[in-house]
């Protein structure tokens, strides 16, 4: 047994007890004793910067590990400024551990640097927030934080650890750490509703299955696959449940891309709605109509008849749910439905494919993303980032693995200039792929900065910029609703991004023709260093989400 101060008890609990071995964040004095405490327990950290990338890193870190993320910011301004990741994190519903700084207790009141009430600031985006007063308990509280982070919906949760207990010393052995990790305890649907959603599934003709993110969190490739293998069910996965199980399976309605979703649930009378709110990207639920059964599985019973009352409700995480319903499900074929689908599907996008073919002069986005597939295949971790973008790259990306195809920015906040942490964070997990970002010339501009934390901690990522001039569904929907003599704060211009890229020891290149794109990415690849392909792409080219994006926000 020995001395210990406060910092050091955080550096000891994240290794020895969670098994952490990187974090996110910046330095800041408040904080002094915690990174020491990492160097001192060999946890990796990754200093970006700003702070507001490394929540995201901490937010992407669960996506591609199943891990909680964690991150560390120092008080007052480092604090506000990863509110944005705390905010956006909480609406995906990604667990993540939030070590916050704190002016000194002593100075509480006396205007001491960076005091300011945090937690009141933060308590409506986190599932928890609380400030450690007891340096003997620190390992408690931090117990307490990483259970909150994953119990139940999942979400963010933050810590205030003030200097005055982060620099004293303590005996060790006043602070004993916990035996075991934090584990996630499970809740189950009752017997009577497993056997009404059952009966609804073996009843139908047209089913269809949509998950959403809370299919991807809870790990349940095999369940899911056994379900959908049973049933034989087509499904659509969304956001980052989109990859447990494979874009190609022969039940996947992905070749249809988005616009085939709305002619499925048109047509189906039986829908499973699993780990996916019915909100605006769904319509509110309004998509489904009123004839349809809908089964609905959420690990919030909260969620369950919010916007569309199911027909079934089974509480309870999904890998979980599905597993109970096995043995209840009967072995059906769907062959004819599927077959139907796909071709409805399909004469849809007939313009998306003769796109997609084509070389074309302006470059069409459509285009850009299709030879990024060609190049990659579906061997790749693809991250979109922008409006626009994000239409044409979650639509134009096909990836066999789990999150291979993340649109970082297409969650309930909406928020932009996720790609980069998101794509920093999938090199990290797996640092064996090849990951491609896909970023809005718009978007880039948020977290561009972070390409010095790549060539820093060698992250060898590719971004290519779809770069069309413009905020590009910002301006399109202004095109929409005010015409084109009036366009305010939607216009960028022609900006060389590569050269501030190779500013900062990246690689870069500038692309303005087709021929040119796929041995540019050879280029940028076989750099082995952070790279931007900044691509000059059709600036009049409106996506299907900017319409619908103009629609949800008419006033009629």
């Amino acid at each position: 047994m020995g001395m210990i101060n406060g910092g050091h008890l955080v550096g000891k609990y994240l290794k020895e007890v969670e098994k952490v071995d990187i974090v996110f964040g910046i330095s800041g004095g408040h904080l002094e004793s915690i990174l020491d405490g990492f160097t001192e327990y060999k946890i990796r950290t990754i200093d970006v910067r700003h702070e507001q990338a490394a929540v995201m890193m901490a937010h992407a870190w669960y996506v591609y590990t199943g891990k909680p993320g964690v991150c560390f910011l120092t008080a007052g301004p480092g604090f506000t400024n990863g509110l944005t990741g705390i905010a956006n994190a909480y609406l995906d519903n990604a667990p993540l551990v939030v070590l916050c700084g704190k002016h000194p207790l002593k100075e509480d009141l006396k205007g001491a640097l960076q005091e300011m009430n945090q937690m009141d600031v933060v308590k409506p985006i986190t599932k928890w927030a609380a400030t450690c007063y007891d340096i003997k308990r620190i390992p408690e509280y931090l117990a307490i934080a990483f259970r909150q982070a994953i119990e139940g919906r999942p979400g963010p949760v933050l810590l205030e650890l003030p200097p005055d207990i982060l620099n004293i010393k303590i005996d060790d052995a006043l602070a004993p750490m916990p035996d075991r990790p934090t584990r996630k305890y499970t809740v189950h649907p009752d017997d009577a509703d497993l056997k009404a959603a059952a009966d609804i599934i073996n009843n139908a003709k047209k089913p269809l299955f949509i998950g959403g993110t809370g299919v991807g969190f809870s790990s349940c490739t095999d369940c899911l696959g056994q379900f959908i293998d049973k049933t034989g069910m087509p499904f659509i996965l969304l956001n980052h449940g989109r990859g447990t199980l494979p874009d190609n399976h022969p039940l996947s309605l992905w070749d249809g891309g988005n616009v085939g979703i709305m002619v499925t649930v048109a047509q189906a009378d039986m829908i499973v709605v699993a780990g996916i709110r019915l909100n605006w990207l769904l319509q509110s639920g309004s998509v489904i109509p009123a004839t349809t059964k809908v089964v609905r599985i959420d690990i919030d019973p909260h969620e369950i008849d919010r916007n569309r009352q199911a027909d079934a409700g089974l509480a309870g995480d999904c890998r979980s749910v599905l597993g109970q319903l096995d043995p209840l499900l009967n072995k059906k074929e769907h062959g004819e439905w599927v077959t139907m689908l796909k071709a409805a599907s399909q004469s849809m996008i007939d313009g998306e494919l003769k796109i997609r073919q084509t070389a074309s002069d302006p470059i069409h986005p459509i285009r850009l993303a299709a030879q990024i597939q060609k190049f990659l295949g579906d061997d790749a971790l693809y991250v979109v980032d922008g409006g626009d973008t994000s239409y044409f790259g979650l639509v134009g990306f096909m990836s066999r693995h789990k999150a291979g195809v993340i649109g970082s920015s297409a969650g309930l906040l909406g928020c932009l200039g996720t790609g980069i942490p998101f794509a920093m964070a999938a090199k990290l997990a797996r640092p064996e792929m090849k990951v491609m970002l896909l970023n809005g010339d718009g978007s880039f501009g948020f977290n561009a900065m972070e390409f010095d934390t790549m060539v820093r901690h060698n992250i060898p990522i590719v971004c290519v910029v779809n770069n069309d001039c413009a905020w590009g569904m910002i301006k399109h929907t202004q095109e929409m609703s005010i015409g084109t003599d009036r366009l305010q704060c939607s216009e960028l211009g022609t900006r060389h991004y590569e050269k501030m890229v190779e500013g900062l020891g990246g690689y870069g290149e500038f692309v303005v023709n087709d021929a040119d794109i796929i041995p540019a990415l050879q280029r940028a690849f076989e750099s082995g260093k952070p790279a931007c392909v900044n691509v000059m792409t059709d600036p009049t080219v409106t996506s299907p989400a900017s319409v619908l994006f103009y629609q949800s926000l008419k006033m009629e």
